[in-house]
């Protein structure tokens, strides 16, 4: 009941309204993960934010060839320390198995130890029954058999095994079945914003990205995630002696030849080694850029800073073989002027060095082939989607369009007082809005801002000047 002897207060929605934070350098990977071990998940999103997670829920192993998603794994949590990660293992050990084999084996300290790839629940011992006589469970790199009571004698064991190399890019495209209504692979990454409110903006295939349909699917994909957000695929040139580029002079013609000349594809060459481990260049390139998105003093949770120079988590390039590839600032330069990313060792330690997406040299726009504008404009336009989709089906009238652009600008220009972009603002053209679109309830928001390209390139120009030497001798 109000009351009619006093004072009462109310409170009034605030009449400008703030853009929400979205994040940056968000990870949606697809691959390959052990799961037997641990009875993972296959085919779904599966959200990850630490080393310890990643393990329990996919299981872990060094075999990166047979095991891509560990590779992502091992670089976003334990080199570069970023979450979350949004994954999806194709690996299913119902379809991808062999047959059933048996091997005579003898137990040591009543134990036997059986490759990584069985299948712990397809494990059978002639003339034992599990649970009573043997149990089954898998340490870091085996699956073993344990027996319960003094076995030294020969025992018959068979089971079945994972097979990863039945795994093929069909799996990692993945599609949408019209009888189960299974959605599988790439396509996955529409589920993940219903599913966990985060939009993924880094796309990376560990082992695939290579492939030209993949990496076809891939950028698809990234033009249109759930109809309204941007997204980057991240993607590698082979390094293969039968159809890779081996020699850095011979990887514009592979980029070329595999049409990788989208805007929203980020080119790599070669492959990166830290110490005898093997990483695609996409994993930690996209590892450093989510990095750099986030330090403080870079990106500060936006992508206006470029990864280019900064540090990655390797001391090689090398070849799929393992060959090291030594590369110098011309040979680099080289590759970066045909859009591709490569590493250097120059001065700084080890680094990425290129700022250009696919698309360049053909596409001049700076837009479009400066990665760190490319993603900043997608970044911006993920935010202003988020922010104002509460407003949607509001009566159009004069206040909430107002409160729209008095939001959006006091955020443009807060960024700009950060330096993340150089100027910004967003208006509502009436050339833009005809009287039949505001009738039919379509405002159309102009907006304008200038990101900061990269310093790519110092010119400096040294003169001898004699006005310096006249005053040194001159006699006082």
């Amino acid at each position: 009941m109000a009351v009619t002897h006093g004072i009462n207060t109310s409170k009034k929605a605030t009449s400008v309204s703030v853009p929400v934070t979205v994040a940056s350098g968000v990870h949606f990977v697809v691959g390959t993960a052990p799961v037997q071990m641990v009875g993972g998940k296959v085919n779904e999103v599966v959200m990850l934010n630490s080393y310890e997670e990643a393990v329990q829920l996919l299981g872990y192993s060094d075999d990166w060839q047979k095991y891509s998603l560990c590779m992502e794994v091992y670089s976003a949590f334990m080199l570069y320390k970023i979450a979350p990660v949004f994954v999806v293992n194709i690996l299913d050990p119902a379809k991808h198995r062999t047959e059933e084999k048996a091997v005579t084996c003898t137990p040591v300290e009543n134990r036997v130890e059986l490759p990584l790839e069985v299948i712990a629940d397809s494990v059978k011992v002639e003339s034992k029954t599990r649970g009573e006589d043997f149990e089954v469970f898998y340490t870091d790199t085996a699956c073993i058999v344990e027996f319960t009571t003094d076995t030294t004698g020969e025992v018959k064991v068979s089971s079945m095994s994972v097979d990863p190399s039945q795994v093929t890019k069909r799996d990692v495209i993945g599609g949408h079945d019209v009888t189960t209504h299974a959605i599988t692979g790439l396509e996955l990454i529409d589920s993940t914003f219903p599913k966990y409110t985060i939009a993924p903006d880094l796309i990376v295939c560990p082992n695939w990205s290579h492939d030209p349909e993949v990496a076809a699917v891939m950028s698809a994909k990234g033009e249109n995630i759930n109809g309204v957000f941007p997204a980057m695929a991240m993607i590698d040139l082979a390094s293969t002696d039968n159809d890779g580029a081996t020699y850095y002079t011979d990887a514009p013609a592979l980029k070329k030849r595999n049409n990788f000349s989208k805007t929203n594809q980020i080119v790599c060459w070669p492959k990166v080694a830290l110490s005898e481990k093997i990483f695609d260049f996409s994993v930690q390139l996209a590892g450093s850029m989510t990095a750099t998105d986030n330090n403080g003093d870079l990106g500060g949770g936006t992508p206006c800073e470029s990864a280019s120079n900064k540090s990655l988590q390797a001391d090689s390039t090398v070849l799929a073989n393992g060959k090291e590839v030594t590369l110098d600032v011309q040979q680099g330069n080289y590759l970066n002027d045909n859009g591709i990313v490569t590493g250097l060792n120059f001065y700084n330690g080890f680094v990425s060095w290129g700022n250009y997406t696919a698309c360049f040299p053909a596409n001049t726009d700076p837009v479009d082939y400066f990665y760190c504008i490319n993603r900043m404009f997608r970044w911006v336009a993920k935010t202003v989607v988020l922010s104002h989709w509460n407003y949607v089906d509001r009566s159009m009238k004069r206040r909430l369009l107002d409160a729209i652009l008095q939001g959006v600008n006091n955020w443009l220009n807060g960024l700009t007082a950060e330096e993340k972009i150089l100027g910004g603002r967003v208006e509502m053209l009436e050339s833009e809005n005809p009287l039949t679109a505001l009738m039919a309830g379509r405002a159309k928001f102009h907006a304008y801002l200038t990101p900061p390209a990269p310093l790519q390139q110092m010119d400096w120009v040294l003169e001898y000047d004699t006005s310096y030497l006249t005053a040194a001798l001159k006699v006082a």
